[in-house]
C-alpha cells in the first residue's frame, strides 16, 4: 500500500481502479478454480457413477458415454456458479480482512460498501451470464443427452404419446343466480396417436347454444395449411339440448375447426428442465385450454425458478463479501464450512417454498423467490453490521 490514495482509484483497464482490480482479482481466479472444481465434482456425482453402470450392465459404447457427460457438462457447470461466487468472495475478502489490508483501506476513507463494489457488480455479471447459460445452453444440451443415451440403449423416447389422448376446453356461464361456473364446451378424445395420425376420434361439440354435436370418426389428422382437422370415415349427429330433435349423417371426409392443442398434448416430449422459458410458456398455452391445473401451476413455478435462480449469484456474493469482511481471522477450510452452512440453508428453503408453490400454497413468484428475499435481507443486514 505504498501507493498514494490518488494513484489508488485512478481510472485503468476498462475504467477500473487499481483498488478495484485488486480486489476483482482477490475474486475473479479463486472463482475459475471453483468453477472447474464444483462442476467437474457434480459431473462425478451426478452422472459418472451411473453412466458407468450404463456401461457394465447394458454395453453401453464408451463413445457414447464420453458425448453424454459433455452433454451434462453444461448443467453442473450452470449449478457451479452461485456456489463459486459465494466461496471467491468468502475467501477473498477473508484473505483482505486476515492480512489487515481491510483495515489500510477503510483508513483512507475507502467505506466497506464500495469496497465490496467489485464483487457485487461481478455477481451481477455472473447473474446474467448464468441466466443466458440456463436459457441458451443447458435445456437443449440436457434433451440431446437424453435422446442420445436412449437411442443407445434401445430405448427410443417416444415422440408421441400412444393412447388415451383427453382434451377438454371449457367455458364460463351463469347459473339462475347469476354465478359463474365452469362447465364443459367442447371435448377431443382418441384412442391413440400414431405417427400424426388420431385413431377412434370422438368429439363432444357443445359451443352452440341449445345445440349438442357428437362426432365419431375412425381417424383424424392435423391440416396444417387449413388449421383445421381432417376427420375420416364417420358419423356425425346434431340434437337440440332436450333431444326432442336431432340429424344423423355419415361421411367419409370431414374438416372440423378445433384448436391443433390434442396434438400439441399428445407430443409434448420433453420434461421441464429440458425447456428454456419460451418452450415452457408455449407448452403453458396448451396446458391452459386443456384446463390442467396442477401442470399449469408447475410450469408456473418453474418458469419463476428461472428468472429467480440467477440471482443467487448476487445473493450469495453479499452474504459471501458481509461474512468475509467482519474483522476475523478466517481460514479457507472455515470459510469452505460456512459457505456449506450457507448453501445449506438455502438450498433446503428453496426446495420447500417451491414445494409449497407446487401445490399452489405460495404463489408461483413467492415459491421462486422467497429464498432469494431472504438471502437478501440477511446479507444485507450482515454487510450493514460489518459497514457500522
Amino acid at each position: 500500500m505504498a501507493l498514494g490514495k490518488s494513484n489508488l482509484f485512478s481510472k485503468g483497464l476498462f475504467g477500473l481502479s487499481i483498488v478495484d482490480r485488486y480486489i476483482a482479482a482477490e475474486i475473479i481466479l479463486p472463482f475459475l478454480f471453483i468453477v472447474g472444481l464444483v462442476s467437474s465434482l457434480g459431473v462425478a456425482g451426478g452422472t459418472i457413477f451411473d453412466i458407468v453402470r450404463q456401461i457394465t450392465e447394458y454395453g453401453l459404447l464408451i463413445s457414447v458415454a464420453i458425448k453424454f457427460i459433455l452433454l451434462k457438462m453444461p448443467q453442473f457447470i450452470a449449478y457451479a456458479f452461485p456456489v463459486s461466487v459465494l466461496l471467491a468472495t468468502l475467501m477473498g475478502y477473508s484473505r483482505l480482512s486476515g492480512q489487515s489490508e481491510l483495515i489500510a483501506l477503510r483508513s483512507i476513507g475507502m467505506s466497506l460498501y464500495r469496497i465490496v463494489l467489485p464483487a457485487f457488480l461481478f455477481s451481477l455479471f455472473v447473474a446474467g451470464l448464468s441466466f443466458a447459460f440456463n436459457e441458451y445452453v443447458v435445456p437443449t444440451a440436457n434433451y440431446q443427452a437424453a435422446v442420445m443415451l436412449e437411442k443407445a440403449l434401445g430405448e427410443e423416447r417416444p415422440n408421441l404419446q400412444a393412447d388415451n389422448i383427453f382434451y377438454p376446453e371449457y367455458q364460463q356461464v351463469s347459473d339462475e343466480n347469476q354465478q359463474q361456473q365452469k362447465v364443459l364446451k367442447r371435448l377431443f378424445y382418441a384412442e391413440r396417436l400414431e405417427g400424426e395420425t388420431m385413431k377412434g376420434v370422438t368429439v363432444l361439440d357443445r359451443s352452440q347454444e341449445g345445440i349438442n354435436v357428437v362426432i365419431i370418426a375412425k381417424s383424424a389428422k392435423w391440416n396444417l395449411g387449413q388449421g383445421r382437422w381432417d376427420l375420416y370415415n364417420g358419423t356425425s349427429y346434431q340434437s337440440n339440448v332436450d333431444g326432442s330433435s336431432g340429424t344423423f349423417a355419415g361421411f367419409e371426409h370431414l374438416s372440423f375447426q378445433f384448436p391443433r392443442a390434442p396434438l400439441d398434448v399428445a407430443s409434448r416430449d420433453r420434461d421441464l428442465s429440458e425447456m428454456n422459458i419460451a418452450q415452457s410458456l408455449a407448452q403453458l398455452d396448451a396446458l391452459k385450454m386443456a384446463n390442467d391445473e396442477k401442470k399449469i401451476r408447475q410450469v408456473y413455478v418453474r418458469v419463476q425458478q428461472r428468472i429467480a435462480f440467477p440471482f443467487v449469484c448476487v445473493v450469495f456474493c453479499l452474504l459471501g463479501s458481509a461474512i468475509g469482511t467482519r474483522p476475523l481471522q478466517t481460514n479457507r477450510a472455515t470459510s469452505f464450512g460456512v459457505a456449506v452452512a450457507i448453501v445449506f440453508i438455502y438450498y433446503v428453503m428453496n426446495f420447500v417454498s417451491v414445494a409449497m408453490g407446487s401445490v399452489g400454497v405460495f404463489s408461483p413468484f413467492v415459491a421462486a423467490w422467497l429464498a432469494n428475499l431472504f438471502g437478501f435481507g440477511v446479507g444485507g443486514w450482515l454487510l450493514f453490521k460489518s459497514a457500522a
